[in-house]
């Protein structure tokens, strides 16, 4: 099954902002493969969802550590939909407050970084070939300006540095995708009062539209960029 509408896929989509910005999407006529590592949590947040959006939420299941996971996915969106427009790295893990650079636990710290760089590493490569196909691809990295080096401070060694990673990483597929015309950014929510955030943030919807904003940027739009509500960041 092919459609004229677009295809998206957003990673840790059940809770959050990831749910606010499938949600958003599928708001504006989308496509959007709602991902979770556990079926039954996307199929909870795709029907909670559902009565509200004009496009379809369809929920699937997505461990971004899983290779095997990754690769099923992208075999099921081929065969329905032969490509990909928005890819949103939104799965992220651990805030770690409680640690310090100096004496962190870096068994932790390898943890975090297998979800929050590596699994949106392996999930960009996987699904170039279908970003390929599209007429507008987007690559959407959830960031955070705690991984900002201008203002990185102490604390949350391994959330700040998976973020500051990511943000390389940001501007390493930037430059090599830029011939073929698939726009990557970075975009940093802010801070949202979600269960990783905690109380006294921002509304959820404010956090998610600036991912939606770098996920339907024009043509003429940038890439390589770090964003808060659609304006530039200190790298």
């Amino acid at each position: 099954m092919s459609t004229a509408a677009p295809v998206s896929l957003v990673t840790g989509g059940n809770r959050g902002i990831g749910r606010e910005t499938a949600r958003q999407l599928a708001g504006l006529g989308h496509v959007v493969l709602l991902s979770a590592r556990r079926l039954e949590d996307a199929e909870r947040a795709a029907a909670d969802l559902a009565p509200g959006v004009s496009g379809r939420l369809l929920p699937c299941r997505l461990d971004v550590t899983d290779a095997d996971d990754i690769h099923a996915l992208v075999r099921r969106v081929e065969e329905e939909f032969g490509r990909l427009d928005v890819l949103v790295n939104n799965a992220a893990i651990n805030y770690d407050t409680s640690q310090r650079a100096v004496s962190a636990d870096l068994d932790e710290v390898r943890r975090t970084l297998e979800t929050n760089l590596f699994g949106a590493w392996r999930t960009a490569q996987a699904f170039l070939p279908l970003l390929r196909r599209s007429t507008h691809p987007r690559v959407v990295n959830v960031s955070s300006e705690s991984g900002s080096l201008e203002s990185m401070s102490g604390g949350t060694p391994a959330y700040g540095v998976s973020k500051a990673a990511l943000n390389a990483l940001t501007r390493k597929l930037a430059d090599e995708l830029r011939a073929e015309r698939i726009l990557v950014n970075a975009v940093c929510p802010g801070w949202i009062a979600t269960d990783m955030g905690g109380p006294g943030g921002d509304p959820v919807d404010q956090g998610a539209a600036g991912i939606v904003w770098a996920a339907t940027v024009p043509d003429s739009g940038p890439t390589g960029g770090f964003f808060r509500k659609g304006e530039p960041l200190a790298w």
